[in-house]
């Protein structure tokens, strides 16, 4: 699906207007712990997370996200920001909850990347 749909979706806010956002997401992934990102999630992916630091960033990239949707409306902090921009990770705010907007982005479509480790 391509981000650009899964924006207006999310009826998200594009926090970094430099990076392209036409670009193709394969699935979706949820969660606020960054050790379950690494463990259960899967590359090429949309992550939906309440955390704003920059670790989300980080850990983003060390699994291979296309791009963050901060849910609830919340804002990165300035650092999240800058190095979303340098690496090419595209941020997103959208107002809803994570199991509001997982529901919507599943009905429409994107599948869930979330593995239970028993793969």
């Amino acid at each position: 699906m391509n981000l650009v749909k899964i924006i207006k979706i999310a009826e998200g806010v594009l926090l970094t207007p430099n990076i392209d956002a036409d670009i193709e997401i394969s699935g979706g992934y949820g969660a606020d712990l960054m050790s379950d990102v690494l463990a259960f999630s899967q590359p090429d992916s949309v992550l939906l997370t309440g955390l704003t630091n920059p670790q989300v960033v980080r850990t983003a990239q060390m699994a291979e996200f296309r791009a963050i949707i901060f849910i609830r409306g919340k804002q990165p902090q300035p650092e999240t920001l800058l190095i979303a921009m340098q690496e090419g990770i595209p941020l997103i705010s959208s107002p809803y909850g994570m199991f509001e907007l997982s529901g919507r982005l599943h009905i429409a479509g994107l599948p869930s990347f979330e593995s239970n480790g028993t793969d």
